[in-house]
């Protein structure tokens, strides 16, 4: 049960627009995927709203429990999530080039997409540990590189998901830089990095699939694939460009329903957004982004103790960089990663983690007061 005073302290702001922008995502799902001519609907936005429906039960199961008492069992919970991108490698199911999924039954789910919350959770309890000890010192940091960051991005490579592992990379580097790591700490790892990048990058190089090596080209040169990825990132800014400064309105768009954009209704869906609603419409959407990420850096300022501030950080930077990588992408200024646009593309698990994501959130929001009571 939630103590009738922490309800005091529930941010139904972030609440709200949480749901709100889950549900302009059904409604651009439903738009992006309609057909043209006569042929039937596909369920993509009915699935969606299942999803929705059992992410909103899992978030206030979450808020029911103090943050502290999952974040005791950090470590357990990272070896269980390494041992699920493990168990991804030897039973998961192949789509689209990648193997990312494992079924139960009939249900399908992506251990990347949790694993994500997993590695926020088992972070801020180290660093809460470090900052309260001897402080982040070289060997520390090593261990962290080890054990935290090299093991989970090599096996996230494997499936290949190169989205994942450079959020994790992100989150890793932020987390860090805000725990205080000592200025000379950070330039040996920084000296060590140049030295070791053209080592490690021709070993990444050399992990990616072929498409994931076009992609980066394609960024780097739009005409090197012009039919391709270069087509998609074309396709992309027309759509958004033909928005307008009012948009085309609602179910009005010709890029979806005729298939000029791929996976329409997942990495581009802001293209489909925008075409319909245009600047204005952006403007709003991109303002409720900015709150959730605001309200989770307001969180970690005014969270009760080290922990709750690092959880807060962690997913205040996961939610920032899917929502500048995903709209830089469908802008051309990033390379096509695979990065989903929060809470609104396609996708049951990665919106069930969105809503895991920001139920800790609350949960760290709803208890700053607690040393009070």
């Amino acid at each position: 049960m939630i103590d009738r005073r922490l309800l005091d302290n529930f941010d139904w702001g972030l609440l709200l627009v949480t749901v709100v922008l889950s549900l302009i995502g059904v409604m651009t799902i439903y738009s992006a995927t309609r057909p043209v001519l006569d042929a039937a609907q596909k369920s993509f936005y009915m699935r969606q709203l299942y999803w929705i429906a059992l992410s909103l039960v899992a978030f206030l199961m979450l808020i029911s429990l103090d943050y502290k008492w999952f974040v005791s069992y950090a470590y357990l919970g990272y070896a269980a999530g390494i041992s699920l991108l493990i168990l991804v490698l030897v039973v998961g199911t192949k789509g689209m080039g990648a193997q990312r999924w494992v079924y139960i039954g009939p249900l399908s789910f992506q251990p990347s997409e949790f694993f994500k919350i997993i590695f926020i959770i088992t972070l801020s309890r180290y660093l809460s540990y470090v900052k309260s000890g001897t402080g982040l010192g070289l060997k520390m940091m090593l261990h962290m590189v080890i054990f935290f960051l090299v093991v989970p991005v090599m096996l996230i490579l494997r499936q290949p998901d190169l989205g994942t592992a450079l959020i994790l990379l992100f989150i890793f580097t932020a987390m860090i830089l805000a725990a205080g790591a000592k200025r000379n700490i950070i330039l040996t790892v920084l000296i060590i990095s140049l030295i070791s990048m053209p080592f490690a990058g021709k070993v990444v190089w050399d992990g990616l699939k072929d498409y994931q090596k076009q992609r980066i080209l394609t960024f780097i040169d739009p005409q090197a694939d012009p039919q391709g990825v270069g087509y998609h990132i074309t396709q992309s800014k027309v759509s958004i460009g033909s928005g307008g400064f009012t948009g085309k309105g609602y179910m009005k768009g010709t890029q979806g329903p005729y298939r000029f954009l791929p996976e329409n209704h997942t990495d581009f869906i802001f293209s489909i957004f925008a075409e319909e609603w245009g600047f204005m419409g952006s403007l709003i959407l991109f303002f409720m982004y900015f709150f959730i990420i605001w309200r989770g850096f307001d969180t970690a300022e005014k969270a009760r103790d080290q922990e709750g501030c690092f959880l807060a950080l962690g997913i205040t930077y996961m939610f920032s960089f899917y929502f500048f990588v995903n709209v830089g992408m469908t802008l051309g200024m990033m390379p096509v990663v695979g990065a989903p646009l929060p809470l609104m593309s396609y996708g049951g698990t990665a919106l069930l983690s969105n809503f895991l994501a920001l139920g800790i959130l609350e949960n760290v929001r709803m208890r700053r007061f607690a040393l009070y009571y």
